[in-house]
């Protein structure tokens, strides 16, 4: 079996349904998908549909990624904000306009029931953005830091490679486990296309919502599988760029 790590997703089904070709998935392979499976390209309902079937022959596991909480509170309450709107809600506003009440609950009911973090079997960690308690996630106060937080992330890149593991400043977040997995911050910030491992954390966004591709890595080997850059799937769309 096989250990798949996918990075957000934003909407982008074509792609999506690229990289599980390239990567030659079957269903003796394990999925955990990192989370912001919406907001961004006109198929995030879509997406979502395809996810719920995909588990019923599929390993998956899902994360929950802000964006999908955003999204979730909308489904919900009906309650739009402007600033969800202009960060890619506007098209998961319209790819729902068909949707009956019995499917945007089934949706809603996916949404709601993703998972914050996962530890698998060889204490590896994911999770969409971080998390901040020195003691772990478990012990994290407020569950919006597991999709909010850069911290985690900004810490791994600026860590200098010449500090030891036990060494008192080496940070404790990073002690915990033998690998994290997140998303969140898209990798083509920092002019990667690919995704980044930073000390033991590795980012696999490397920017499908804007200009990039969507990206898979096998969580053992680390072989990457790619689609074509999103933006090139859906030519008439903006995204979120």
């Amino acid at each position: 079996m096989r250990t798949f790590a996918i990075g957000d997703i934003h909407g982008g089904l074509k792609a999506l349904k690229q990289v599980l070709e390239r990567a030659e998935v079957t269903k003796n392979d394990r999925l955990i998908f990192l989370g912001d499976y919406v907001d961004g390209w006109s198929d995030s309902a879509n997406v979502i549909g395809y996810l719920i079937n995909l588990s019923q022959d599929h390993d998956c596991i899902f994360i929950k990624g802000n964006h999908d909480d955003l999204v979730a509170y909308w489904l919900r309450t009906r309650k739009k904000y402007d600033q969800w709107l202009e960060h890619g809600g506007r098209s998961t506003l319209n790819a729902y306009e068909d949707f009956t009440e019995t499917e945007i609950k089934e949706h809603l009911h996916f949404l709601e029931n993703t998972k914050n973090y996962y530890i698998n079997e060889e204490n590896r960690l994911f999770l969409h953005a971080g998390f901040a308690n020195i003691h772990g996630p478990a012990q994290e106060y407020e569950d919006y830091v597991f999709y909010w937080d850069r911290t985690l992330w900004e810490m791994a890149l600026a860590l200098d490679k010449n500090l030891e593991e036990d060494d008192i400043f080496y940070p404790k977040r990073l002690k915990l486990f033998k690998e994290i997995f997140i998303g969140h911050t898209p990798t083509t910030r920092i002019n990667k296309e690919s995704p980044v491992n930073a000390a033991n954390v590795w980012n696999v966004d490397t920017g499908a919502a804007f200009k990039g591709k969507l990206s898979m890595i096998n969580v053992e080997s680390k072989k990457v599988y790619q689609s074509e850059p999103v933006y090139q799937l859906y030519p008439d769309e903006k995204g979120r760029n």
